[in-house]
């Protein structure tokens, strides 16, 4: 591979099978991690995991699982992991994830087994079209051809995935290229880091001049503009010109509190994002995309600047940090002081949980360093207004909309940083898509704290229904929105997957629980009864 900077020679005594050659490529590559649900076509793979020292190995009960712990793992880590799922069958199980990985622009590797190259023919039960699968959410797709093969196809594989702005890659595998024995040493190029695009200079003179000459600005926030570099950049740009600071709705991952500044996410509904930036003469893009309509709606136009307004200072891929430092010097912009932080602890919500005191609870109560996965809005909304003035913490959404993606992220995002306490902020509805994700933590003793926003009932989809002019009050809507007939018995079902649990209804016990489960080891659950 011409754009690789290292060398790697696979060249083992008494040979080498092609399933071993793809592991200590991946390896030799910097993956450490794989996530893995394999079956009968997976299985030289597995072995392969056991000979070839480096890599470690998660099971997860189910796909969805696998593809979103990944995504989680590499938005912590900021390089690949590994995914091994079992034919197309299982590749579908777990696509759901993998689009949320490429709207999160995760540089995720997922290696596929496939049938033995000679039995494809004979249309087996489980065959099917994997490339068609892989498709739509990896920005690269490829089969290997021979055991030799397997070696080079995974390196052009994770350089593909890692390549900016971040697509993901899928590897075919077939199982008899798995097993086949290399004849001879395989000199692979492995791919090196690649520096992310150049700033471009006509940019940030075009994007401060608008800036000048504006009475009313928004920047809007993702990606690498996201870090800390970035906020205290756009700080500087705010005290300079009086803009209003956003992030996307759903940002991949975002730095918040110990004194960064305070920036909330554009509102998810189209009707609120749109009086957000109402009047808004220049709406700048750093890192981030044209903010859109979640959803087409008679009457709301899909996209929400104001026409003319938007200015792209970096686009994905680029250094949205250092545009944003750039356009804070040409604006001759001071450095800003960094924001108070540290919220009081002593007169949290002590009454009947709610949204804002959960959202409240939860920020003042944030370990140091916390990763804080949120998916749903019911506690997520509160939560992230809440934290801006909390200890620094890294939070995570859900980029692609795709439910299930919470609990996974958690579970990947604690293997990335064992030393960090992990909280999966999740409504009670999408929790259940990816259930299986607690038997994984509960396996590896991860510090993952799950707080279950426990309504009972898919709070979104009321909402849209009085958008349509309906009530979840009819027979139909009432049996699709509601989760109350049975309810949930969350304790029980955690406890089923080995993660203590408990129940609470008020804050104070809300406060009391979610200490004592911060304070040990390995996980734990809280259902919070709204």
């Amino acid at each position: 591979m011409s754009d690789g900077t290292a060398g790697w020679k696979a060249n083992r005594a008494g040979g080498m099978t092609g399933a071993e050659a793809l592991i200590e490529t991946a390896g030799a590559a910097g993956v450490e991690v794989c996530f893995a649900n394999p079956g009968t076509t997976e299985m030289p793979l597995v072995a392969a995991l056991d000979t070839v020292p480096g890599m470690a190995a998660v099971l997860g009960l189910f796909e969805g699982v696998c593809t979103g712990a990944a995504d989680g793992y590499a938005r912590i880590a900021g390089k690949p992991a590994m995914t091994l799922l079992h034919l197309g069958p299982g590749f579908a199980n777990g696509i759901a994830n993998l689009h949320n990985a490429r709207r999160a622009r995760s540089p995720l590797l997922n290696v596929v087994g496939d049938h033995t190259s000679w039995h494809l023919p004979y249309d087996a039960p489980l065959t099917s079209d994997i490339v068609s699968l892989a498709n739509p959410v990896s920005g690269w797709v490829g089969t290997a051809e021979s055991a030799e093969d397997m070696a080079h196809r995974t390196a052009e594989a994770i350089a593909a995935a890692g390549a900016p702005p971040g697509c993901g890659a899928t590897l075919i595998a077939p199982a008899d290229f798995q097993q086949e024995i290399l004849t001879g040493p395989v000199e692979v190029a492995l791919p090196g880091p690649r520096p992310r695009k150049e700033i471009d200079g006509e940019a940030v003179e075009r994007v401060a001049a608008r800036l000048r000459s504006s009475t009313r600005a928004v920047l809007l926030l993702g990606g690498s503009a996201l870090g800390e570099r970035g906020q205290r950049a756009a700080a500087r740009i705010v005290a300079a010109t009086g803009a209003t600071l956003y992030s996307e709705t759903f940002p991949a991952s975002a730095e918040r509190g110990g004194g960064l500044p305070d920036l909330d996410r554009l509102p998810y509904f189209p009707e609120t994002a749109i009086k957000a930036l109402a009047d808004a003469q220049t709406v700048v893009l750093a890192d981030a995309l044209e903010p859109v309509s979640y959803f087409g709606y008679a009457g709301i136009p899909s996209l929400l600047a104001p026409k003319g307004s938007v200015e792209v200072l970096s686009e994905p891929g680029q250094d949205g940090a250092g545009a944003l430092e750039a356009l804070a010097d040409a604006l001759g912009a001071p450095q800003a002081a960094a924001d108070g932080y540290g919220l009081d602890t002593s007169d949290l919500p002590t009454g009947a949980l709610t949204p804002q005191s959960v959202g409240r609870i939860v920020a003042a109560l944030l370990p140091e360093h916390a990763i804080v996965s949120v998916e749903g809005g019911t506690c997520g909304y509160p939560f992230f207004t809440a934290s801006a003035g909390a200890v620094r913490h890294t939070t995570l959404t859900n980029t692609g909309g795709a439910i299930g993606q919470g609990l996974p992220a958690a579970l990947g995002a604690a293997i990335a940083a064992p030393d960090r306490k992990v909280i999966a902020l999740q409504s009670d509805g999408s929790a259940q898509y990816t259930i299986q994700a607690l038997w994984t933590m509960a396996r590896e003793q991860l510090p993952v704290v799950t707080l279950i926003a426990s309504n009972r009932r898919y709070n979104v989809l009321q909402t849209e229904l009085t958008r349509h002019g309906q009530s979840a009050a009819g027979s139909a809507s009432a049996a699709l929105t509601s989760l109350d007939d049975p309810p949930l018995d969350w304790p029980g079902l955690a406890s089923g997957y080995g993660v203590p649990a408990a129940r609470v209804e008020t804050g104070h016990a809300l406060v009391r629980e979610l200490r004592r489960a911060l304070a040990e080891d390995g996980p734990r659950l809280i259902e919070m009864a709204l």
